[in-house]
């Protein structure tokens, strides 16, 4: 199964992880290409390489109309764009945009626009969840499953925002420049999963940092309000590192792609990327992402066997239905050959190691024998889903199997036993139909 698998010691932010899966993309260049001609008014990816604690990864800036604007991490809404320590917004007031001390802006005033020490603008328009969606929609070549994965993920931060600051996602707008910067954050990791067409993506637990972030409303506590809301559900940490590591941003692209949070699986891993953040920290500042095969992790089961030979078919029969009913994983029966020559069958349990106990009590009951074997053994299994298929005959349910580089799917039996006694088809032309019409 192709897995990718985010590591986020340091937290997350949407241009780390945009840099971490740029790097393993297979045609990066292109991607850049392709990326700047959807049109996104006036944004450029800048990418160059960065070093973290002696690690090499890469750096992503966006640049609105050649202005470089902080990676607006809390989506640039209205209610608020805070500051944390790797520089990122996180939700400091759209009014006046002041900032604190680090550098950032500070509200100076020059011919319409409020700058900070740093020179940057703070006074443009904004823009709301409409126009965000209309500029996402106006992307012609973005494919339609990406236009509505990148709408998603801004639902998500527009409804922590609303959430946190009690008020109706109408009224959330977002600043002109941080917003689209945010739009290319978000845009450039919905295309880059689109076309790494993982089957499955996982995630550490994310570290959040620790501390207070300062704002124009007052200090907060770290993680910002929206980030917390939308972590709800997650596994997090604070960890010992003073500050903001992980925004609103990376957290609802976390929270809308990951399926599983948790330590790495067994991994066969093909491409590592490094997505570097802004700030130095003791500890390397980067997102890194996984690429592989996943290999299982075998399970450690139990088979209970015994040799039968002084009990009818039906009461053998009887036995194998009570312990797969019971929640065997697999029963089965053996013919073998036992002493002075009498024909028996072995009988094989196989059950997980905590149903030892249990399974053994039932086959001392159920059957004859008076001593069991018991084995122990690792089993590797792919990992099984159900789904659906429309045919001609109407809706079939299947099983699917994936793993270790293969996919198997086949239609469920009781559904197709079920048509072939309506139809008076057999059972291989009915599959064949059902194959045909996928």
């Amino acid at each position: 199964m192709k897995t990718l698998y985010f590591e986020c010691g340091m937290g997350a932010a949407g241009d780390m992880l945009l840099a971490a899966l740029l790097e393993i993309h297979p045609q990066p260049e292109d991607f850049i290409r392709r990326f700047h001609a959807l049109g996104i008014p006036g944004v450029r990816l800048c990418v160059h390489q960065a070093k973290k604690c002696g690690i090499i990864g890469t750096n992503v800036i966006v640049t609105v109309n050649g202005a470089e604007e902080e990676s607006l991490d809390a989506a640039g809404f209205h209610a608020g764009h805070q500051h944390g320590e790797n520089g990122h917004h996180t939700g400091q007031s759209c009014a006046g945009h002041q900032h604190e001390e680090n550098g950032h802006h500070t509200g100076q005033s020059c011919a319409g626009h409020q700058h900070g020490e740093n020179g940057h603008r703070t006074g443009h328009q904004h823009a709301g969840m409409q126009e965000i969606a209309a500029v996402i929609q106006g992307l012609e070549a973005l494919p339609e499953k990406v236009k509505q994965d990148v709408l998603a993920v801004y639902n998500i931060i527009a409804e922590a925002e609303s959430a946190v600051h009690n008020c109706k996602i109408e009224e959330i707008h977002f600043h002109e420049v941080g917003s689209l910067d945010a739009v290319a954050d978000i845009v450039g990791v919905c295309m880059l999963i689109h076309e790494l067409a993982p089957d499955r993506i996982m995630a550490s637990p994310v570290h959040l940092g620790s501390g207070q972030v300062h704002c124009a409303h007052g200090i907060l506590p770290v993680p910002a309000p929206a980030t917390a809301y939308i972590l709800k559900g997650v596994p997090s940490y604070g960890g010992t590192i003073c500050g903001e590591l992980c925004t609103p941003t990376g957290a609802a692209l976390l929270k809308y792609f990951v399926q599983e949070f948790g330590s790495q699986p067994v991994l066969e891993v093909q491409k590592i990327g490094y997505g570097m953040g802004k700030k130095d920290f003791p500890a390397a500042n980067c997102v890194r992402a996984l690429l592989g095969e996943e290999q299982g992790t075998p399970e450690r089961i139990t088979e209970l066997a015994c040799n039968l030979d002084d009990m009818t078919p039906e009461a053998i029969g009887f036995a194998a239905e009570l312990l797969l009913r019971e929640g065997a994983l697999d029963v089965y029966v053996t013919s073998i050959q036992m002493k002075k020559n009498r024909p028996g069958v072995l009988l094989a349990c196989l059950c997980r190691e905590a149903d030892r106990e249990k399974f053994l009590r039932l086959i001392f009951r159920h059957t004859a024998t008076t001593g069991v074997r018991e084995y122990h053994c690792d089993r590797y299994v792919l990992e099984r889903r159900g789904g659906e298929v429309q045919t001609s005959y109407g809706t079939v349910r299947k099983k699917i199997s994936e793993g270790y580089g293969v996919r198997k799917e086949k239609p469920e039996y009781e559904d197709v036993a079920e048509i072939a006694r309506n139809t008076g088809k057999s059972l291989s032309d009915i599959i064949e139909d059902i194959l045909e019409s996928k």
